[in-house]
């Protein structure tokens, strides 16, 4: 008798607690190319997702997230699959034909609808309607709301997304705008993403912007706004071009080709991140360098986050502590408070509140609590004064280095420290202010 071989069927999941629904198991998604036809008047959608995988077992059966919109046609390496079933927030496909563990596959997927953002413990996240355009965020699990795709951190792929739309608008994505063409009162914007990007940090831009650019060095970087915050967002964004010199001195060389800030006219309750781009809502900008720390602390972001990712959204305070502390660093390069007095202040402010949760496990509804941001930091700080200033500056380089455009974990951290620096405290430090309840001492 002949051997039969096992098919198998990839998990409807990536198994991280934190967000369980989300991720996929059985491949690993490498390229996404999204063409989306949108038009802003009536929040339409006509899309195409060619998403480019590999096999990491033996699969007759596998699922993408994709949530709120109608998927129209689907073929695996142009051919019809034996079943597709869309639920609630899965495209579960099932191949006439099983795809061999590490093989390459193609996946197309046309689908249509009124885009909106999805529900989550963190409130709704994914595409969102502006007053007139639109906003993607799409931290931590918004993703599906605008594609098909394998949605958790630890899946970062190269994109090449197209966005088609009425012409008086301007479209701002990820990567570098590599064409752009306008036919019938319609424009198209297509751009390329080079290096691996999580889908979260994946987002699509539309409004009625101008564009600024401040200068070509350290890396190419520009402003998008309204026409009537050009006064406001002139003066809070003016030292930008000194912010990202000073940032990767401090850091290491900017990870990416270009940085792009967008103020829109709506208002956000808090700035957002993504890759190579900062969003800010009107009340962010005052015209007084009100908000410096947080055009700080989205900046360091694109270090921590955007190359840097965590693999697995528990270890979280790598991303916020970083960019926390670079809103300290910032205010004392300019001359105000030095981290020292930052770090006692907010260590006093971190005191007041109860001590129930584990920083570098903080729990899926604790995991944006500032406690998490203001302890991260607070480690940091706690190591760069165990070190010196040298030596700390001088691991964060080689660190971002090291893991550029890939993932980090609290365990990689420590021992990339301890080993780079020969300090056997690194261990104890993050211990002390992330892996424990107790609030050590400064």
């Amino acid at each position: 008798m002949g051997q039969t071989l096992q098919t198998t069927h990839g998990a409807a999941s990536a198994g991280d607690p934190y967000i369980p629904t989300s991720g996929n198991g059985g491949y690993s998604a490498e390229h996404y190319e999204l063409t989306l036809d949108y038009r802003v008047a009536t929040n339409r959608l006509n899309a195409t997702a060619i998403i480019t995988a590999r096999a990491l077992m033996r699969l007759d059966r596998f699922s993408l997230d994709f949530a709120g919109l109608s998927m129209e046609k689907v073929t695996v390496n142009r051919a019809r699959p034996a079943k597709v079933t869309h639920t609630a927030r899965k495209l579960v496909i099932t191949l006439a034909t099983p795809v061999e563990a590490g093989a390459l596959f193609e996946v197309v997927v046309r689908y249509r609808g009124a885009p909106h953002p999805v529900r989550s413990n963190w409130g709704d996240v994914g595409w969102e309607e502006l007053d007139d355009g639109v906003l993607v965020s799409g931290q931590p699990c918004g993703a599906p709301s605008w594609f098909p795709c394998n949605d958790h951190p630890s899946n970062k792929a190269t994109f090449r997304i197209t966005v088609g739309c009425e012409s008086g608008y301007t479209v701002v994505s990820n990567g570098v705008l590599s064409a752009q063409s306008s036919r019938s009162g319609r424009t198209s914007w297509t751009f390329d993403v080079r290096e691996p990007m999580a889908t979260y940090l994946a987002t699509v831009l539309i409004g009625r912007y101008r564009r600024r650019d401040l200068a070509a060095r350290p890396v190419a970087h520009s402003l998008y706004f309204p026409a009537e915050l050009a006064t406001r967002v002139g003066t809070d964004f003016a030292r930008l071009t000194e912010m990202i010199a000073f940032f990767a001195d401090r850091f290491g060389p900017y990870p990416f080709a270009s940085y792009s800030v967008v103020v829109t006219e709506d208002e956000l309750e808090i700035p957002l991140e993504a890759h190579g781009l900062a969003v800010f809502g009107s009340n962010h900008v005052d015209g007084n360098h009100g908000e410096d720390r947080l055009i700080a602390h989205e900046l360091a972001h694109q270090w921590y986050g955007n190359s840097l990712t965590v693999a697995r959204w528990q270890d979280i305070w790598l991303q916020e502590g970083f960019a926390c502390y670079a809103e300290w660093l910032w205010e004392e390069e300019r001359g105000g408070r030095t981290a020292d007095v930052l770090a006692a202040l907010h260590r006093g402010k971190v005191a007041a509140l109860p001590h129930d949760i584990v920083v570098g496990d903080p729990g899926p509804h604790a995991m944006f609590d500032d406690r998490v941001y203001k302890r991260g930091a607070l480690a940091l700080h706690a190591i760069r004064k165990s070190l010196g200033d040298e030596a700390f500056f001088s691991a964060l380089r080689a660190y971002t280095l090291a893991r550029r455009h890939g993932y980090v974990s609290t365990d990689d951290f420590i021992e990339f420290f301890a080993e780079h620096t020969g300090s056997r405290a690194i261990g104890g430090f993050v211990a002390r202010w992330v892996q424990e309840r107790p609030l050590p001492s400064l």
